[in-house]
């Protein structure tokens, strides 16, 4: 088989509980880890936040590259 490496772009839109919207978008940009929430009670405490859902919005490969072996 042959290797590619492949650009992925992806978007999540979060619901997110916090006191002001900076708060809101610093920590859905600090605790979004993969499509999964990452952070533990003690950050949402400390934070005070909370992440509700977190929905893909977009999963768009933006390049394809085939990986050549380098044979000696």
């Amino acid at each position: 088989m042959k290797k590619y490496k492949v650009v992925l772009s992806r978007a999540y839109i979060v619901t997110i509980e916090a006191e002001n919207k900076e708060r809101a978008r610093r920590c859905a940009e600090f605790y979004i880890d993969d499509c999964s929430d990452a952070s533990t009670i003690k950050d949402q405490q400390k934070d005070k936040f909370s992440i509700i859902e977190i929905e893909p919005a977009i999963n768009d490969a933006i390049d394809v590259e085939e990986v050549k072996n380098h044979e000696s």
